[in-house]
């Protein structure tokens, strides 16, 4: 009798819900605002999200699928992240929703389009930190067999960065009292940062 449970993922996973994106969690969340080409603005979360590179700084997500928020950065370029808050949650959720391509998210979730700088995509302007991006890279995912894949990776180079005076301490950025919150897993798992949640481990020096 062994302690583990193991399975091989092209086989099931034998469980009541899939646990790979609860193990690899909680993740933070890839809150994509976009214009059309034709104008209409969308908004969407995604859970597979994340920064890859400083300099210069890049971030990236995940359509399973090629969904609205694809489709308006192949034809423009251009993609805002936002970051998602505890007061936020619900209107992010709300955000979710599988809406036609002719609905505007930020109206749907009762949310205000705020002016970018740089690009042409609109922040959430109730959102205390935003990313202005452009595309730099749409990869489709493949299998270990080189077999494509419905997801495709957007890789975004942060072109300008919106920081709210409130999240700034002593002009630090102060995650622990953001009030972000983190995609869990499961059917509908979410976390919040918390300043109780904090603790400090400086890099050790070699040897």
């Amino acid at each position: 009798m062994t302690d583990r449970h193991f399975y091989e993922p092209a086989q099931g996973h034998g469980l009541p819900h899939d646990p790979l994106n609860a193990i690899i969690g909680p993740r933070p969340i890839g809150w994509i605002s976009t214009r059309a080409a034709n104008g209409v603005l969308n908004l969407a979360p995604y859970s597979f999200f994340n920064a890859f590179n400083y300099t210069p700084p890049l971030i990236g997500f995940s359509s399973i699928g090629r969904k609205d928020s694809l489709r308006n950065i192949e034809a423009t370029g251009e993609f805002v992240w936002n970051l998602a808050t505890r007061p936020l949650a619900e209107a992010m959720n709300a955000s979710c929703a599988a809406a036609p391509p002719e609905v505007d998210e930020f109206q749907l979730a009762g949310l205000t389009p705020g002016a970018s700088r740089i690009v042409g995509a609109p922040r959430v302007e109730e959102s205390p930190v935003s990313f202005e991006c452009r595309r730099t890279q749409i990869i489709r995912l493949q299998s270990a067999a080189g077999v494509d894949t419905d997801t495709w990776l957007v890789l975004g180079e942060v072109v300008g960065v919106h920081i709210a005076q409130s999240m700034l301490r002593d002009g630090i950025y102060d995650t622990a009292g953001s009030q972000t919150i983190l995609r869990g897993g499961g059917p509908a798992d979410y976390f919040e940062i918390t300043p109780d949640a904090l603790f400090r481990m400086r890099r050790p020096a070699y040897p």
